[in-house]
């Protein structure tokens, strides 16, 4: 227990001060993120400081893989897909890679994953052909990491996800007893996001960027998959984990297939964003998401644990009032 607690601690430091030299290099490259249509921020800031937490947490996969901790597969994907995942996301950090050259990237980030993983979401279906469930495997992954991008769009808001996300992982080993070497993953994946979050919580002082929000949605579409696989963690429980999220997301690129023409464009129509908009607060809005988390979703996930019968209607639950606030919020109110 006392080495796991130094190990947290350790990732955590490496991270804060891979933050703060960050700053400096950030500063002197002048590595930023200018306002624009999709920008809800008034003033240039720095970006791609995902790339610091997202190389500290390939380095400890790297670290325990070195030292038989972790499984081949589990260090390929994790480790370097991860950070190929990170690397994608910097370029377009510093470059902007085109929507359909990153479509492309993403795929083959997908495909990496479920190739060494030996994955597909339906093969226990005799009639489904294998070929296509692959395929809709890897569109799963694709959706997964392009959702996570599109939730980063005010401070601290993907970052604290992701601290929710991998503490109710936790919580799912703790209470089911059901430890494996991914648990550490999970401690160390919350120790990079709580180090994180100091210099991205609202007001911004580094915003992750691509290279950590596709990094992000890589390494949890990966451990969805995964997870699943060897019967870790529910479908149930992961729908609930990623209520909110999954909420926003779809329902919003489901109107904007109704409403806008030209709905495949950059947009800033979440109704996160437009709450963010008219209540002239990002931390108000990242607060309350955050308080979503764990007044509703934290005791939804608690259910699926204890009464794994009724995790159909839990997962129902955690989804319904996000929905509900992203068609009232969404892109209706960005319309009007």
């Amino acid at each position: 227990m006392l080495v796991n607690l130094l190990s947290f601690l350790l990732i955590f430091i490496l991270c804060v001060v891979g933050c703060l030299i960050y700053v400096k290099v950030a500063l002197k490259n002048r590595i930023i993120s200018s306002p624009n249509f999709r920008s809800l921020h008034l003033n240039n800031a720095l970006t791609g400081g995902g790339v610091v937490f997202s190389l500290v947490f390939v380095s400890t996969v790297s670290y325990l893989w070195l030292t038989n901790d972790l499984s081949d597969d589990i260090f390929l994907v994790l480790g370097v897909g991860g950070f190929f995942a990170s690397l994608v996301g910097f370029c377009d950090d510093l470059i902007n890679i085109g929507a359909f050259k990153k479509l492309v990237l993403h795929s083959l980030l997908s495909v990496w994953t479920i190739y060494w993983l030996d994955i597909n979401l339906f093969s226990n279906i005799d009639w489904f052909l294998q070929s296509f469930s692959i395929a809709l495997s890897v569109l799963f992954l694709v959706w997964v990491i392009n959702a996570y991008n599109f939730i980063d769009g005010i401070d601290g808001l993907a970052i604290s996800g992701v601290i929710f996300i991998s503490g109710g992982l936790i919580l799912i080993m703790m209470l089911s007893n059901n430890y494996s070497e991914l648990t550490i993953l999970y401690f160390s994946l919350l120790a990079c996001s709580i180090g994180f979050i100091i210099f991205n919580w609202p007001p911004a002082r580094i915003f992750m960027g691509d290279s950590g929000s596709i990094f992000l949605g890589y390494i949890i579409g990966a451990l969805i998959l995964l997870t699943i696989k060897r019967g870790e963690v529910t479908a149930w429980a992961w729908i609930v984990i990623f209520g909110y999220f999954i909420s926003d997301t779809t329902v919003t690129q489901i109107m904007r297939l109704i409403l806008v023409k030209k709905w495949y464009e950059a947009h800033r129509s979440h109704a996160y964003q437009n709450l963010a908009r008219l209540s002239g607060s990002h931390l108000k809005v990242t607060t309350g998401i955050a308080l979503y988390h764990i007044i509703w979703l934290l005791p939804l996930l608690l259910w699926t644990i204890k009464q794994p019968d009724s995790s159909i209607f839990a997962a129902i639950l955690a989804v319904l009032p996000a929905a509900l606030i992203s068609v009232k919020y969404g892109p209706l109110t960005s319309s009007s």
